[in-house]
């Protein structure tokens, strides 16, 4: 009597697990946060805004308090295995970063032309910059805010470089929100945590959830 045949493997599931609880809440906290210093510091610099809004000490007030709060989402964030691998991740460049920033720069947009991991390499330089020049920001906004700790010279130059450096920021958070609004399974990922397993071989080959 011939034995029964083996079940067939069962299949992949259609979706993996990209993002958990920790990487969501810090993202949207951080965003949040974010977003409030850019609304506020619009209102503050742009005279049509100023007038429409008034109130410029509350403006001020929030604008200050959000900017000192912006690194407190990540502090908290570390308590989590998982959110402190993904910083592991990204703190990485391996040759396959370089292939893909070749590629970037070629405009070649085959996904065979751009190896990736969980995260790509122009993701990485993002959060390298951002991570960095909110560090700056925070530096130099509290030289501004507590005026009698440093001469006027250190105050000055702070000034310039929180100003110009906040429109650079104003310019790179408006890419990062296009480049966001363009691929509606990496929004899913940081919405549901989950993303299609399709999207994830097509974009993210070297990366094995």
């Amino acid at each position: 009597m011939m034995s029964p045949r083996a079940d067939a493997p069962p299949a992949a599931p259609a979706t993996v697990r990209r993002f958990g609880p920790a990487q969501k809440w810090v993202h949207r906290a951080t965003a949040a946060l974010m977003g409030l210093c850019v609304l506020t510091a619009a209102c503050l610099y742009i005279p049509q805004l100023a007038q429409l809004v008034g109130r410029r000490a509350l403006v001020v007030t929030v604008h200050e308090w959000s900017g000192l709060g912006l690194p407190l989402p990540v502090l908290a964030g570390l308590a989590s295995r998982a959110f402190r691998a993904d910083l592991g991740r990204l703190n990485r460049f391996g040759p396959h970063d370089r292939t893909w920033l070749r590629a970037a720069l070629r405009r070649d947009k085959r996904p065979s032309a751009r190896p990736a991991g969980k995260f790509n390499a122009g993701q990485k330089l993002y959060a390298a910059w951002i991570a960095g020049a909110t560090l700056v920001m925070l530096g130099t906004g509290l030289m501004m805010w507590f005026t009698h700790l440093t001469p006027l010279m250190w105050r000055t130059s702070a000034t310039f470089v929180h100003d110009w450096l906040a429109l650079t920021i104003g310019i790179v958070l408006a890419g990062h929100i296009g480049m966001a609004l363009a691929d509606p399974e990496a929004r899913r990922g940081l919405r549901t945590g989950s993303v299609s397993r399709e999207w994830a071989q097509r974009e993210h080959p070297l990366w094995r959830p």
